[in-house]
């Protein structure tokens, strides 16, 4: 038997990219991919469109959002846009890196995308669809993951629809997420320096051969999504670096070491990553009380990988 589509979900054709641009621009919330994870967007400049997003996710106030631009020059009239930055977008951009920058006094947007911070925190993302509703709208658009706060993120529609339901508004269906992992957050400080706020898909190595080395993190206070201890929660209890299952667990594997779900069994990271998600919300779902997770090696886009099943964990 073929699934039932829930009606919100709509395929991401031109007509329906039109109408949820249309949506977009009337303050409205549309739920769309990105080559990382599904995005619930809403107009950066809109105090009710934001506050909308905040109200669907159950997201703490004083966690900023990430705006998605469409363009370096769309960036520029957010943030100051250093030489530094320049070199990471020629690198980078379109793709699943977060600069985090100085707020430009004159940006257009609403209060809370930053939370009260003098910094926002900007992307340029590569997915087509997303990238259709950034040039269709001209808008730059805030666009948290689009699933309820703390919880699991979404690499497909279905995910979306499950976690959001109605809140939701209008997801439209663009398939799996390349990724399937948030994008690396870095802050470019004024001072010179920079720090790794988030690992993701591009890692530390690869924006110190540009940057140089990185930065301690020397302050405590969010600055982007993602820092919180408690994150990506499945709703029960998960154990790591497990190398077998217990009665009651549902056992995520990787690579030789098979389970209920396998991230990936050639032990590629990379697919392992865009498989984390998908893993993660088939174990919230099945009957098995508690979760057990393979080691993953903490190299490369492993440390990212790692890193959200420690906050899943927590």
């Amino acid at each position: 038997m073929s699934e039932i589509v829930p009606p919100l979900i709509h395929p991401s054709d031109a007509a329906s990219i039109a109408e949820a641009a249309r949506r977009l621009r009337a303050g409205g919330l549309v739920a769309a991919p990105t080559e990382t994870v599904y995005g619930l967007a809403a107009r950066a400049d809109s105090t009710a469109a934001v506050a909308a997003i905040y109200r669907a996710k159950g997201r703490p106030d004083f966690n900023p959002l990430i705006v998605h631009v469409g363009s370096v020059a769309q960036a520029r009239t957010l943030s100051l846009f250093d030489e530094r930055a320049h070199l990471l977008a020629d690198h980078f951009w379109p793709g699943p890196l977060t600069m985090v920058l100085p707020l430009r006094e004159t940006a257009d947007v609403a209060p809370a995308v930053t939370a009260g911070l003098p910094t926002i925190a900007i992307r340029m993302p590569a997915h087509p669809v997303m990238r259709a509703l950034l040039a269709e709208t001209g808008l730059p658009l805030a666009a948290p993951s689009a699933n309820r706060s703390g919880g699991v993120s979404p690499t497909e529609a279905i995910h979306v629809a499950n976690s959001l339901g109605e809140a939701a508004e209008f997801v439209l269906d663009g398939g799996a997420c390349e990724r399937g992992l948030e994008s690396t957050i870095v802050a470019l400080r004024s001072d010179g320096t920079w720090q790794l706020l988030r690992p993701g898909p591009i890692d530390e190595t690869q924006i110190s051969a540009i940057l140089g080395d990185v930065s301690p993190i020397v302050t405590s206070k969010l600055e982007a999504p993602g820092q919180l201890a408690s994150h990506y929660a499945p709703g029960k209890p998960v154990r790591l670096y497990a190398d077998r299952a217990e009665a009651d667990e549902f056992m995520i594997g990787f690579g030789a070491l098979a389970g209920d779900c396998n991230l990936s069994e050639s032990a590629d990271l990379a697919e392992a990553a865009a498989r984390l998600y998908a893993c993660l919300h088939e174990a919230a779902t099945a009957s098995q009380s508690r979760i057990a997770v393979a080691g993953i090696p903490d190299q490369g886009i492993g440390a990212a990988i790692n890193d959200r099943l420690r906050r899943a964990a927590a």
